[in-house]
């Protein structure tokens, strides 16, 4: 994590939770981020966000999330309140990294948020690191949060429960070891690896670099990046 620090002066891991799959139907139910600096963490943000009047969490996201509408009722704050928070977060004079395990997913919900309230965060440019491109090359089948939580022995110090807040604490202690374990984190920046048999989910975003990524271990994306041939 050093390395990824000394580059950027803000880190943000984030987490979203939905009503389903798309995000120009579907909206986040839950948004939680923590802000990183050389400090550690400086800033959390864990906000139920209300659902439009008569719209209902699907019973199939109750079951996996154990969110409920009582909850949103209760809890809740206005949708364009979580995006001025997130805002707030991201707002920097620099290049921020927003991290997250499958960020091609939660990175389509939250541009569709900003441009449903009608905000854009405030900094130079935005860079993404998707823990889970990460991950696959470093660890056989499967590649959930869950199962990078097991691999990196941390099973007593975080946890998974499909809960956006305690998913991107866990995502933190996740990075911080797979940093650890090998210094290239900065070489999978703006990279995401897809499943070829499925293709890319959701719309390319022309920042990033979209590549298809083998299940082979040792085969690393961002040699395939600079012209690597996996099956050499």
């Amino acid at each position: 994590m050093k390395a990824l620090l000394r580059r950027f002066k803000k880190i943000v891991f984030f987490d979203t939770e939905t009503t389903g799959l798309d995000p120009e139907k579907d909206q986040i139910i839950e948004l939680a981020a923590v802000l990183v600096t050389e400090k550690g963490i400086e800033l959390k943000i864990d906000a139920f966000c209300k659902l439009p009047e008569g719209e209902k969490i699907p019973e199939k996201i109750v079951e996996l999330t154990h969110i409920t509408d009582d909850m949103l009722k209760e809890n809740g704050i206005p949708y364009p309140e979580a995006c001025r928070a997130f805002c707030d977060m991201i707002h920097s004079d620099s290049e921020v990294l927003l991290v997250a395990h499958n960020i091609q997913f939660d990175l389509l919900f939250t541009l569709e948020m900003f441009r449903r309230c009608g905000m854009v965060p405030k900094a130079p440019k935005l860079r993404a690191l998707d823990s889970l491109t990460v991950y696959k090359d470093r660890a056989a089948y499967p590649h959930k949060l869950e199962a990078a939580i097991e691999h990196y022995g941390l099973s007593e110090r975080v946890q998974n429960s499909h809960r956006a807040i305690d998913d991107v604490l866990a995502l933190y202690e996740v990075t911080k070891a797979m940093a650890a374990e090998r210094g290239d984190l900065e070489e999978y920046i703006d990279l995401i690896g897809y499943n070829p048999k499925y293709g890319i989910t959701g719309r390319k975003l022309r920042q990033l670099t979209y590549l298809p990524q083998s299940y082979r271990l040792g085969c690393r994306l961002p040699e395939l990046k600079e012209g690597g041939d996996c099956n050499e």
